[in-house]
């Protein structure tokens, strides 16, 4: 009777993977040869384990990248590609992050641009990071219709709020128009030295000014972007051929 009522308390106070574990116990003679420190700290340990399984798979849904399996540990090493050993550590670190500095990931379309941002955003996810994946004509189309909404401040709050924002994608077209600068503008002004930006782009950063347009707006979006960020050019074939062709 002691055992099912201290089973209901348990779910009772959301600690279900606790009261499983228990159960478990119950049901295993191994375990009753351990101390009740030992037992006990098995308890907590598979209820601090599923916590942290609910909080990754929140984190995760709440990031909405793009390539949702892109992982850190599977990003191809290659001097010849831009991505050394040194370089993808200093990147899994995440100390950049800690220091609320971007990254810069520029290449010809097919490199991996988009993947090795979404790794580094699923593994900010997992160290427990806010994150979200924007790709920037979906971004400043957000901020367009948030206007109209009346909601634009409420869009800017949150888009500030994520520790680590992927905007992917920076370049396409012909270049902004007047309102996007301005709201591109106030997405980084928010986050600069606050917390960290990835920026994914076909195109060089020294083609950003012009892609940008107004040279006043350009200066400051490009003083919040590229001069408080690690840089990654990422080169060679196209991996999708190398896919197609494996």
């Amino acid at each position: 009777m002691v055992h099912e009522q201290t089973i209901q308390k348990l779910y009772a106070m959301r600690l279900g993977a606790m009261a499983m574990a228990w159960q478990q116990q119950a049901g295993d003679a191994s375990t009753a040869k351990l101390h009740f420190d030992d037992r006990f700290g098995l308890l907590v340990e598979a209820e601090h384990l599923a916590r942290d399984n609910c909080r990754l798979k929140r984190l995760l849904k709440g990031a909405e990248l793009r390539i949702s399996n892109a992982c850190i540990e599977d990003v191809k090493i290659s001097a010849k590609r831009g991505m050394d050993r040194q370089a993808l550590h200093e990147l899994g670190s995440l100390a950049w992050v800690g220091k609320q500095r971007g990254v810069l990931i520029t290449g010809k379309t097919g490199v991996g641009k988009s993947y090795l941002a979404c790794a580094l955003g699923q593994l900010a996810c997992r160290r427990g990071l806010r994150t979200l994946y924007r790709r920037m004509p979906r971004l400043l189309d957000e901020l367009s219709l948030a206007k109209l909404e009346g909601t634009y401040r409420r869009v800017l709050a949150k888009l500030a709020k994520h520790e680590l924002l992927i905007i992917d994608d920076l370049g396409l077209g012909t270049g902004l128009k007047e309102p996007q600068r301005q709201d591109l503008l106030e997405v980084l002004d928010d986050r600069y030295r606050r917390c960290s930006t990835i920026v994914t782009s076909q195109l060089p950063t020294s083609r950003w000014h012009e892609w940008i347009g107004d040279p006043t707006l350009a200066d400051a979006i490009l003083d919040r972007l590229v001069h408080n960020a690690h840089h990654v050019d990422l080169s060679g074939p196209s991996m999708r051929e190398e896919e197609h062709n494996d």
